[in-house]
């Protein structure tokens, strides 16, 4: 018996609700923290009075275990990555490779020896590039263990010179960390933080007695890891405050229903709250696409996760033509862009706004999940408008570098005084005068 489709809730264009409909979209990012935001006040406020022992006792209470040690530096991962069958090492090893040669090129590209120097007229003017000391990766437990996320956040923080790279997570304790473990020891994790929520993100952004405070906390979680984030900003620097994984597939009468499909779930098993979109010139494509969900969900090992993803956020744009295509994927400016369609090159150019774009029909989002190079660590929720993925440069500090020889700044002391006294800084101006006088 065929599985029943699954709808998409299709909206036409030039429908009434069509632009209501697109509108909502484009405003996803607005995430609710009043539910949880006092809650994770007080976890923050309690972990950073009472450091260990305050999140051990977080453990305890909300991730119902506790570990043998909150912190650990020496965590087995190559004996881990010894217990992993070949084809997982193998893979596992494969995708490292990979993420690091794009890594290190977006480096070597971006800040070339350390910056740059240059002189005019007597001043030397710079940039210096330094990477963070010490950084915080944070990896969600619970439904699902990611250890391509350490792969994606740990990789480009090592290629970008970190010397301390440590990972929040909480473990199972038992044969199924193996996999974490390993793809922390080939990505460069230097410690384990054996917690999860927002009291990992407090110990990170705080420190204790065992765990060192860092410079920066990255990588996705749930509301309260995402609420606690955001609150600790200030304290250390953040990636983005990450929402529920989306996709937006935009097919024309080239695509196939059953590679879209597979597209869509792709994001929806994820997380119940998790975006499939389409957007299409062609309407038959989404009831055949709506058919090829219903019999895909059915074989899935989420697929209770998927349905109700489904459900709630899923959502079909019938548009006219390519243009239209392009207004609607820009507006939703998704983090994932999926192109099923002719001369997927040249619409890509129409949509500006996309946490990384797969194009053509042939670039599934799992090879941009696992190993294709770059990071998928990518705002969500429309953040990509001003966002981008994960990279190198989230690990770095840059330092302007200004050396003014005796005549430079006799050239230049007029205009710095005039300046300096329009803004009523006697001081400022004072500081160039003297000098020039001596």
């Amino acid at each position: 018996m065929n599985a029943p489709p699954v709808s998409l809730r299709p909206v036409a264009l030039g429908a009434p609700d069509f632009e209501p409909v697109l509108a909502a979209l484009a405003d996803r990012g607005e995430a609710d923290f009043g539910k949880v935001e006092a809650q994770v006040r007080a976890i923050l406020a309690s972990v950073r009075e009472g450091g260990d022992r305050a999140v051990l006792g977080y453990v305890c209470e909300f991730e119902k275990r506790t570990p043998a040690s909150l912190v650990r530096r020496d965590y087995g991962g190559e004996a881990a990555l010894a217990r992993l069958g070949l084809e997982a090492r193998e893979s596992l090893a494969f995708a490292a490779a990979r993420i690091e040669r794009f890594h290190v090129r977006e480096r070597d590209t971006m800040f070339g020896d350390n910056g740059f120097r240059y002189e005019e007229d007597g001043v030397t003017l710079g940039l210096r590039v330094r990477a963070l000391r010490r950084v915080g990766v944070y990896a969600p437990g619970g439904k699902a263990r990611y250890p391509s996320s350490v792969l994606m956040a740990a990789i480009p923080a090592r290629v970008a010179g970190v010397t301390e790279i440590i990972l929040a997570t909480p473990l199972a304790g038992d044969a199924t960390d193996d996999v974490v473990l390993a793809a922390a020891h080939v990505s460069g994790v230097t410690a384990i933080v054996d917690a999860g929520g927002a009291q990992a993100i407090a110990a990170l952004a705080y420190g204790t007695e065992l765990v060192p405070r860092v410079d920066k906390i990255v990588g996705p979680g749930n509301s309260y890891v995402a609420c606690a984030k955001r609150l600790v900003y200030g304290a250390v620097s953040i990636d983005s405050i990450a929402g529920p994984s989306e996709i937006l597939v935009v097919a024309d009468e080239t695509a196939k229903a059953a590679h879209v499909a597979a597209d869509l779930l792709s994001q929806a098993e994820h997380d119940e709250e998790a975006y499939a979109l389409l957007v299409t010139d062609r309407a038959e494509l989404v009831a055949e696409v709506e058919r090829e969900l219903g019999a895909q969900l059915a074989t899935l090992s989420r697929k209770k996760i998927a349905a109700e993803s489904l459900a709630r956020h899923a959502r079909a744009f019938v548009v006219t033509d390519r243009p239209s295509m392009a207004r609607v994927a820009s507006a939703i400016a998704a983090e994932h862009l999926a192109l099923h369609v002719r001369d997927a090159e040249a619409l890509l150019e129409r949509i500006p706004d996309a946490g990384a774009a797969f194009v053509g029909p042939m670039t599934p989002e799992a090879a941009g999940d696992y190993l294709a190079g770059p990071s998928h660590v990518l705002p969500t929720g429309g953040a990509v408008r001003f966002g981008s993925p994960l990279g190198v440069h989230d690990f770095v500090a840059r330092t302007s570098v200004i050396r003014y020889s005796a005549e430079a700044l006799r050239a230049h002391a007029p205009a710095i005084t005039a300046l300096a006294r329009l803004e009523g800084l006697d001081a400022h101006a004072r500081a160039v005068t003297m000098r020039i006088e001596d």
